[in-house]
This record gives C-alpha cells, sequence and structure tokens, in this order.
C-alpha cells in the first residue's frame, strides 16, 4: 500500500503486516521480516516509513489499572485519545502530550514526545514505568529506567530502531476537572516573548504562537497561552469533531501574502494584553485536531515540519538569526510554536534539552529544502538541534554533530541485532 507521514511527504509503496497479538509479532519477526513498526503515522516525515512495516494498531488493549498510584499498563497500539475518552471523567489525565491525541502509546515512546509542561514534567518517557520490546530474535525483553537500563534508553526517543514496543506502564496524573483556566498573554517582540517564558516558568503548562512573518521592531510578536487545570469544573470527555478538510488544497493557497496577513490578523484577535478563560482541555491542548486531515492545507506535494531547539545560552540570538532569514526569504508559516524545555533527560536520541524550540511548518516547493540548510546552519552554529519525529531531510552530518550520544545508541543496537533488522528511511538517511 501507499504510505507516507503526517507531512505527506515522501510518499512510498509498503508492504504492511497487522498483526493481532505478539504471538503474530513474533511470527513476522521468525519469517524475517526487515523493516519498521509503525502506529498512526503521525510522524512528520519518513521516520516510520520503509519497503517493508508491521503495523501495530491492532495490539490496543487496556491491560491493567492501579487506581492508587495511577499507573496504567496497555498495548502499544492503544492511543492517547483513547486513554483520555475511558480516564478523564474517571479522574486522571496524562503525565505529557504532545499537540495531538491521536498517537500510539509505542508511538509517543519511540519518539519520546513533549509537551507543554515539559519544563516542569518532562518528556513523556519520564513517566513510563516499564516496557515490553521484542527484540530482532523474537524474544521479549521487560525495561525500565533501573532493569536493562541501556535498551530502556535506547528504546525512549529511539525511533523504532531497536524493536517493537509491545506494551508499557504509563504513570497518569489525577485531575479533579477536565478544564483549563487559560491566560493568554501579548508580547510585542522576540525578546518580550523570552523574557516572558522567563517570567511564568512556573505555570504548569505554556507555549507560544509566533509570528515568524513580522518584521523590524515588530519580529517574533507572540501570544503566549499559560494553563493550570481547573478544579471546581466538572470531568467531561471531549466532544467529537466531524470536520474535515476533504481534499488537498491549491498549491497557491498558502503563500507570503495570505501567511502574512493570517500571522496579523491572527495576533490582533487578542483585543487585550491579558485575557483570560476557562476552557475544555481538547482545545487547549489539540486546537489542530479539531479539524481532521488538516495536513491536506499544504497541497497534494506536502509539508516538512522544520523543529528545532537551541539550548538556554544561545536561544535568544539564535531565534533572532532563524526569523531575520525567514522574513528575508518570504517563507513563514501560519503555524508557528514555541516552547521552553527543561533540562535533558537520559535518553540517547531524545530532541529536548534546556532552552527555547520552534517548531515552522513549510510546504514542499522550489527552494525549500536549500532555505532548510541555511536554517541548518544557524541551528548547529548555536549548538542546537532537530526533531527526528518532525524530520524528512536532515543531512548524517547534522544528525551525528547535533545528537552527541549517538554511537552509545548504535552500540546498543548493534549488541542486540536491531541493525540488521530495523530501519527506516530516516535511519538511512542519517547513518544509524
Amino acid at each position: 500500500m501507499r504510505i507516507s507521514g503526517w507531512g505527506n511527504y515522501p510518499v512510498i509503496d509498503s508492504s504492511v503486516d497487522s498483526p493481532l497479538s505478539p504471538t503474530q509479532v513474533e511470527h513476522c519477526m521468525l519469517a524475517g521480516f526487515n523493516g519498521i513498526a509503525r502506529g498512526m503515522g503521525r510522524s512528520y516525515g519518513d521516520s516510520s516509513l520503509s519497503s517493508h512495516v508491521i503495523s501495530g494498531l491492532s495490539l490496543h488493549h487496556l491491560l491493567d489499572f492501579d487506581n492508587e498510584t495511577g499507573v496504567l499498563r496497555c498495548q502499544a497500539g492503544v492511543t492517547l485519545a483513547d486513554i483520555l475518552d475511558l480516564f478523564v471523567p474517571r479522574g486522571w489525565f496524562l503525565p505529557v502530550t504532545p499537540g495531538t491525541k491521536f498517537v500510539s502509546v509505542g508511538g509517543a515512546i519511540a519518539s519520546d514526545v513533549h509537551g507543554k509542561n515539559h519544563h516542569i514534567d518532562g518528556s513523556f518517557c519520564e513517566h513510563i514505568t516499564e516496557l515490553d520490546l521484542m527484540l530482532a530474535d523474537g524474544r521479549i525483553e521487560r525495561c525500565s529506567a533501573t532493569h536493562n537500563r541501556e535498551l530502556f534508553h535506547a528504546t525512549c526517543g529511539g525511533m523504532g530502531l531497536t524493536g517493537i514496543i509491545l506494551s508499557a506502564g504509563i504513570r497518569l496524573k489525577p485531575i479533579t476537572s477536565s478544564y483549563i483556566d487559560e491566560v493568554t498573554l501579548k508580547a510585542p517582540d522576540l525578546t518580550a516573548i523570552i523574557e516572558m517564558f522567563e517570567q511564568y516558568l512556573s505555570s504548569t503548562y505554556s507555549v507560544a504562537w509566533i509570528d515568524c512573518a513580522a518584521r523590524g521592531k515588530r519580529m517574533g510578536r507572540s501570544l503566549l497561552m499559560l494553563g493550570e487545570h481547573a478544579i471546581d469544573a466538572p470531568l467531561r470527555n471531549a466532544t467529537p469533531h466531524n470536520r474535515s478538510l476533504p481534499f488537498n488544497m491549491p498549491e497557491h493557497t498558502l503563500n507570503r501574502y495570505s501567511i502574512k496577513a493570517f500571522n496579523s490578523v491572527y495576533y490582533h484577535r487578542k483585543f487585550f494584553a491579558r485575557q483570560q478563560r476557562r476552557i475544555h482541555y481538547d482545545p487547549y491542548f489539540y486546537p489542530l485536531d479539531g479539524v481532521l486531515h488538516w495536513n491536506r492545507l499544504y497541497g497534494k506535494k506536502g509539508f516538512t515540519q522544520y523543529q528545532f531547539v537551541l539550548p538556554q545560552e544561545s536561544s535568544a540570538e539564535g531565534m533572532r538569526q532563524v526569523l531575520e532569514r525567514i522574513v528575508s526569504a518570504g517563507r513563514g508559516s501560519p503555524l508557528a510554536v514555541l516552547k521552553s524545555f527543561g533540562r535533558e533527560n537520559d535518553n540517547f536520541l531524545s530532541f529536548p534539552r534546556q532552552g527555547l524550540q520552534l517548531a515552522l511548518d513549510f510546504k514542499i516547493n522550489d527552494g525549500v529544502f536549500e532555505f532548510l540548510n541555511d536554517l541548518d546552519s544557524i541551528v548547529l552554529d548555536h549548538g542546537g538541534r532537530l526533531y527526528l519525529t518532525k524530520d524528512a531531510r536532515m543531512s548524517e552530518a547534522m544528525f551525528k554533530q547535533s545528537y552527541p550520544r549517538w554511537q552509545q545508541f548504535m552500540d546498543v543496537r548493534t549488541r542486540y541485532g536491531a541493525d540488521k533488522v530495523f530501519n527506516s528511511l530516516q535511519s538511512k538517511r542519517l547513518g544509524i
């Protein structure tokens, strides 16, 4: 079948197996499987693409829940949406969540996803109590931060390249309401938004939309959205969404003029410097999930997301240079998300490190890869790196320079024979 990542680039033909049980996964392995496991296909680039794919979506059973500790054990094909639907009415929430709930637990572990609370709670895998991994020879190993430690830290954030995640334990967080008390603050420029992130470090959730098309004194103007779980509000599930983008939009829909106009309207829709509201968790954490297939907005050629992090000491100058390059190239992004990260964890290929991260969407067209090469130079010069889950074109040299523990990751991969079995288009491109 034809498969792609969420960016709809690249698109390849692949043989896809859909085992219904761990035993059937083992049969695939013993029959000579060579490829990659795949969940919901929400990684943007080519990390879940290979000529042979094992889909984990049929491994979607809940196994156990401890109401005292909040630890949920489930198979890797369970989605974050499944967990929210079942456990929010019972007073439990995800400890960390990315910007979409339509990802599998296995994919969230393989990507070590992060969220609006990274500066306080770290990334997703820091809340995994243990996981069961099928190795290249069909054996199943249970690993955690204290047992089979190296295998655990290679698997968390390892893009599916150590084995097939079968199940995991996740420590959920207790809540008394499904609503978020949100405060939105306007920042007139880049300096102001960076200072605001520092000022509101104690806020549980923080994320900013940034106008990457603004220039001059307005460069980096932003809307900072802070959030706390409400206390005195009901526990209610999200309302199902029926809206969908039914077809790929024409290529000319997104251009420098439409993006500039959208960004200006979006920034000025907040009339006051500070606004407060109570909002259900669903639109707060997952605004884009409200429109199914929103990725079709970028046209049939698809798009790539450029998501990078810069260390704290070089974030301000590096961000300024990136924004200046975007403005000069006339390649603004309507979906530009700025976040502040906390400390780096022990996972070999995990993306977050203390500093600022920016995520930008660019449609695939003439000159876009040359432009992104320019951004690569800025990111590397300031000690930053790109997120593997969003990547579709990073060079091997950039990867190995910006992920200093890649050799430790490869040592584990080789030790367990994973390098001979598990591979993706991305892993081949990056030399791992």
